[in-house]
């Protein structure tokens, strides 16, 4: 083979490997909230997966979110997703699957806090907004450690459409207990002015130690923990570009049922 063929071959592999090597790197800087889709629409019924997690990798290691079609919740921890479905079952999900809603960031703890004393849902919230300073600040909460009991929940896929917004849903959802066990939370606490696209407030999903078991955390009450805390300064949203999502009613004040989704009772 002669040089004026070699040099543009040798080019071109330069280039795909470039190309294949920019496609692993992360693509959301490490203090973002990257949120897919939008969570107005998922709970008003916007289940159907349109971004793959592998795409949800490039913007970050750690978060929540829903699977395709409702089946269940997700959790991201380490670069790891999770899914546990209504049936309790947990396991780690394909990168080719597709998620209607997720929230993630690149994880790096600014505050690491040990607490021994036991504490339920409300106290635990009461507690952390003691120590995140920001009424508008955006955290991103990882809490390891001990639980004396833990209570989640996940939702059945859907089937037929029209998909009823998730609110309707609320008797369809599976509970989970779990006693004197070993787990993380991962979550976040959303200021109010992201309300929308983002839910505000606290927001948890479980992911046990054994990787067998999680949900989307309803109550509990803590043993020895370890709290990090993530301080986030900025968010970014990709929205669907779906027939669906172009014709969604975005007039009707939906706060009520998301704090009935949240809860997990009406």
């Amino acid at each position: 083979m002669n040089h004026h063929k070699i040099l543009p071959l040798l080019l071109i592999t330069t280039l795909l490997y470039l190309s294949a090597q920019a496609q692993k790197l992360p693509i959301t800087k490490s203090n973002t909230l990257f949120t897919a889709g939008h969570a107005g629409a998922f709970i008003g019924g916007l289940y159907d997966g349109y971004y793959t997690y592998s795409k949800l990798k490039l913007h970050g290691n750690f978060g929540l979110g829903a699977p395709d079609k409702l089946d269940g919740e997700l959790l991201i921890l380490d670069n790891q997703i999770y899914q546990t479905q209504s049936s309790g079952k947990t396991f780690k999900v394909k990168d080719t699957e597709l998620t209607p809603f997720a929230v993630v960031n690149f994880f790096k703890a600014d505050t690491v806090i040990q607490a021994t004393v036991a504490m339920g849902k409300e106290q635990l919230y009461s507690y952390l907004d003691s120590v995140l300073p920001r009424q508008n600040g955006i955290y991103a909460i990882h809490i390891n450690g001990e639980f004396g009991t833990l209570k989640t929940r996940a939702f059945p896929p859907v089937a037929n459409k029209p998909y009823q917004p998730l609110a309707d849903m609320i008797s369809l959802q599976h509970f989970f207990g779990f006693s004197t066990i070993k787990g993380d939370l991962v979550g976040y606490r959303i200021p109010a002015h992201m309300e929308g696209p983002n839910i505000s407030g606290y927001h948890f999903h479980f992911l046990s130690a054994d990787k067998q078991g999680g949900g989307h955390l309803i109550d509990l009450l803590t043993g020895k923990i370890t709290i990090e805390i993530d301080y986030l300064d900025s968010f970014t949203v990709d929205l669907p570009q779906t027939h669906a999502f172009y014709n969604f009613d975005f007039k009707k004040d939906r706060r009520d049922e998301v704090k009935r989704v949240e809860n997990g009772k009406n």
